[in-house]
């Protein structure tokens, strides 16, 4: 049923796929971020310059939903997947915020590694959504969303440890606060990423 689009149906994937590119962009600064903490004032901006970008995407994405006929799959989904995916973004900007406003001068290696979760997973979306066009290919898109609910679980078995370690360990009540808010930021990038993977293999279930 893909196979023929209308000029504008064709559109909404172009737009998925620019999103998508604007997430794997900001993950990577993220990421960046958290082991060039002295640079985090330009970091966060280069993070909040895709989540802008993306936001622009966002509203271009309903705005051409709204004024579209047929659209590839049913609009509540178009809505949805867009709007999740903008979340990431948000959420990205809100840790990156955080890393500079609280102004960290060191964050512990399972921060770091939470980072590269929230990469990979942003990478795996990206994957995900470049195939949505092409529903015959639904076993490889259906892949790419387990990878992203097995990053997500092993975000949140890190994310424990995380915790537990520094409630043992770091004696400063404040310092505790901050790091415990930036690494439960972290972690809620990638459960973000699996609502998106969710909400794909709704749309791949219906569709296929």
């Amino acid at each position: 049923m893909f196979g023929r689009f209308m000029p504008t149906e064709g559109k909404f994937f172009d737009l998925f796929n620019q999103h998508a590119a604007c997430m794997v962009a900001g993950s990577r600064e993220l990421s960046a971020m958290l082991n060039d903490l002295p640079n985090a004032e330009a970091r966060t901006v280069a993070v909040q310059n895709n989540e802008k970008k993306a936001d622009r995407i966002t509203h271009e994405t309903i705005d051409l939903m709204h004024k579209t006929f047929i659209t590839p799959f049913d609009r509540d989904e178009i809505h949805k997947l867009i709007s999740t995916m903008d979340d990431i973004l948000d959420l990205m900007e809100d840790v990156a915020t955080a890393v500079w406003m609280y102004d960290i001068k060191s964050v512990p290696s399972e921060a770091r590694m939470l980072g590269e979760i929230c990469v990979k997973c942003c990478e795996r979306v990206q994957s995900t959504v470049a195939l949505l066009h092409d529903m015959d290919r639904a076993r490889e898109i259906l892949k790419f969303c387990e990878e992203i609910d097995g990053l997500e679980s092993e975000a949140d078995r890190l994310l424990r440890a995380s915790l537990s370690k520094l409630f043992r360990e770091e004696a400063d009540v404040k310092e505790l606060i901050k790091q415990k808010a930036v690494s439960e930021l972290l972690e809620s990038v990638t459960d973000k990423c699996e609502d998106v993977a969710n909400i794909i293999e709704g749309i791949v279930l219906e569709n296929a």
